[in-house]
């Protein structure tokens, strides 16, 4: 049962981009063990048809009986569908590719859109006592990331240090803004994050002075580099903060976690007072 007059709850945030390989899904992971190594507890919702977050986080496909696919189109219990990883503080919501046939199933559904705000914010919710909530977003503008961005209270965008990496920025943007005027007024941009990052390649330093002149201070001041213990990392079935804690790339998503508990902490206070 759902109850949208609930003041309060954990923070919700969509971990979007159209664009695939730009280290989405890892972003998700790792940030959520960083953000849980704080002592956060920590919800990741699997909601890429891939389940690559799922399998990153060490959940086999035969313990994913129930999943996102579930939790939108059936009254599955939570107890059922919230599984535990290894990760201390950090649960899963997993993901199978049933959810490719989401978007047709979804059609039907009057709500279709807003399926996931309300499976979120049940009541039941509250027994598990999460402080932040990643979504893992398709690497699509379809359906299945509309429910996300309607149900998160902000956006993160990672953004490959590439060519061309901002143009399809503005494509995201402008969706987020459609959203807005279509059923989450009051969803904000977290920050754009960039990975993959080489501070040896000019390119890197370009599309960082690039986004930075474009965007200002959405940039988070944490860059996630090139690492390769961050790219080995999935195929042990741990983030990168559990497989090489010292690496570059754990350290990085450290960062990326302080920074954001930080930029929120500011925010809260800044309502507070006004």
């Amino acid at each position: 049962m759902s109850d949208l007059s609930r003041p309060t709850g954990p923070k919700i945030i969509a971990i979007a981009n159209q664009k695939g390989g730009v280290g989405k899904t890892t972003t998700t992971i790792n940030l959520a063990a960083a953000l849980a190594e704080h002592g956060h507890r920590i919800l990741v919702v699997d909601l890429d048809p891939q389940g690559n977050a799922s399998t990153g986080l060490g959940i086999d496909m035969e313990n994913r009986e129930f999943t996102a696919y579930e939790l939108l189109l059936e009254d599955v219990d939570l107890e059922n569908v919230i599984l535990k990883t290894s990760t201390e503080n950090l649960s899963i919501i997993p993901a199978t590719v049933d959810l490719s046939s989401a978007d047709l199933d979804l059609i039907a559904n009057e709500k279709r859109s807003f399926l996931l705000h309300d499976a979120l914010r049940q009541t039941q919710m509250d027994d598990f006592r999460f402080d932040y909530i990643l979504i893992d977003c398709p690497p699509s503008l379809n359906l299945l990331t509309v429910n996300a961005m309607i149900a998160a209270h902000s956006v993160l965008v990672p953004l490959q240090s590439e060519f061309f990496a901002l143009e399809g920025l503005s494509q995201l943007m402008l969706t987020i803004r459609e959203i807005r005027q279509a059923g989450n007024r009051n969803l904000r941009i977290e920050g754009v994050v960039l990975t993959m990052y080489d501070r040896r390649n000019n390119l890197s330093l370009q599309v960082e002075q690039d986004a930075r002149a474009n965007l200002g201070d959405v940039v988070f001041k944490t860059v996630i580099p090139r690492n390769v213990r961050v790219s080995e990392a999935p195929s042990f079935a741990v983030p990168v903060l559990a497989y090489d804690s010292l690496s570059k790339g754990a350290e990085a998503y450290r960062a990326l976690a302080a920074e954001i508990i930080h930029n929120n902490a500011v925010k809260q206070g800044e309502a507070a007072n006004g």
